[in-house]
């Protein structure tokens, strides 16, 4: 059974720091791109990271490039997103999947493998 479970979001002050992790069971990580989504109150879902099962570079969302860091321990089969001087505007429920889409790196980028899993979600909140 495939299953991606998210944890570590929090209440935190602006400029504040947080660590999201996403356990993954029922496919290695090292194998697949692994997305980080987010979702804002009435707004729709953006990907805001993808770190690829290849040896190019991770992408991230101009909003988040320079601040947030995806990294993967295939060790735990777990992907975590480090997340660095956090706005307001960061606040959402941020959610992995098993895909990566979005306005990451130059352009839209996709990354699909006919395997559309996610997690539930964790919830960060930004104080200003």
């Amino acid at each position: 059974e495939v299953q991606l479970v998210e944890s570590g979001g929090a209440l935190v002050q602006a400029g504040g720091s947080l660590r999201l992790s996403c356990a993954v069971s029922g496919f290695s990580v090292a194998d697949y791109a692994i997305g980080w989504f987010r979702q804002a109150p009435g707004q729709e879902r953006e990907g805001v990271s993808c770190i690829r099962d290849t040896d190019d570079p991770t992408l991230y969302s101009d909003s988040v490039r320079g601040r947030f860091t995806a990294s993967r321990d295939t060790a735990k089969n777990t992907v975590h997103l480090q997340m660095n001087n956090l706005k307001p505007e960061d606040t959402a429920v941020y959610y992995c999947a098993s895909l990566c889409n979005g306005y990451l790196g130059d352009g839209y980028y996709n990354r699909y493998y006919g395997m559309d899993y996610w997690g539930k979600g964790t919830l960060v909140n930004v104080s200003s």
